[in-house]
């Protein structure tokens, strides 16, 4: 652990802005979580990240030693849908995490992909290889995986800039009223479980546009498709319970007592449309909803 002493030459207004300004290479959300971790004193005291910082106030930051991940290659079946020599489309299954993290170190879709491909991106460091963008462990579906640090550019491009369309399908709890709708709220950190996201005022959190139209109706459920014009964490779970109409099977943001048998929430990532980086062709990819969700649908009726 190496000990960092700062002693300030000039008044800082916040903790964790000082900090950001004069630890070279930590970002202010890398220096909150020192904060949070309790790694920070001022004057001997535990620091909070609002706290002013006054001229000769000592402050030390316990910078904790790097860890060294080893990402392994596991044989775990893919359902790779499109595959060429910079880009591989997979069409994920529910219950795997797309990175570790969390303590998932295995069974990971990167550990899967370190297997089945030869070549991966490697913008994002050794244990995110490869990933352009992700979806929750317990949904379902469709992303793009980058091969090369090009391809991942592009990509990462097209996502800021809107252009590669990311479409998913949810069934509802109960029956949404309009037929089609757009949900544009803040998204950040629930500030009674730190676990959650939540909709939160402006300044605590980032902007967050979902389109929604209806695709069916059922007696108690709405199934419906929502399109991503940002990618907030779970943010198609939050903007459905934002609607009070939470997705079924959602474990964190649905309803205390599920009606199914599930594993997690019904959401698919159903299509992907975006521009290869080399040739320049759009492409557009579909995976059907799986079986246990087509089970449940089978069991309602539709109105």
């Amino acid at each position: 652990m190496e000990k960092i002493i700062l002693i300030a030459e000039e008044a800082c207004s916040r903790l964790d802005v000082f900090l950001s300004e004069n630890l070279q290479g930590y970002t202010r959300s890398a220096v909150k979580k020192l904060i949070e971790n309790g790694a920070v004193s001022v004057n001997g005291k535990k620091g909070k990240a609002s706290q002013e910082v006054k001229v000769g106030n000592s402050v030390i930051a316990e910078i904790p030693d790097p860890i060294t991940y080893e990402v392994k290659p596991e044989n775990i079946p893919l359902d790779i849908i499109y595959e060429d020599d910079d880009i591989a489309v997979i069409n994920k299954a529910q219950g795997m995490t797309v990175h570790m993290g969390n303590g998932n170190y295995e069974g990971t879709l990167v550990n899967a992909l370190l297997y089945h491909l030869k070549s991966l991106s490697g913008i994002n460091g050794v244990i995110r290889p490869g990933i352009v963008h992700r979806i929750d462990k317990d949904t379902s579906g469709l992303l793009v995986v980058a091969k090369n640090d090009a391809a991942h550019l592009s990509l990462s491009k097209q996502i800021a800039e809107k252009s590669c369309k990311r479409q998913y399908i949810a069934l509802l709890e109960g029956n949404l009223k309009e037929d089609s709708g757009n949900v544009t709220t803040y998204i950040g950190r629930c500030p009674t479980d730190r676990i959650k996201m939540a909709v939160v005022p402006p300044e605590k959190g980032k902007i967050a546009i979902t389109d929604f139209a209806v695709a069916e109706r059922y007696s108690g459920y709405t199934l419906c498709r929502f399109y991503l014009q940002t990618g907030r964490t779970h943010q198609i779970r939050v903007h459905a319970k934002h609607l009070k109409h939470p997705v079924v099977g959602d474990p964190v943001y649905g309803v205390a007592k599920q009606k199914f048998p599930l594993n997690g929430q019904l959401l698919h990532a159903e299509k992907l449309t975006l521009t290869h980086p080399k040739t320049g062709e759009v492409m557009e990819f579909y995976a059907d909803i799986p079986q246990y969700f087509k089970n449940v649908l089978s069991k309602l009726k539709r109105v």
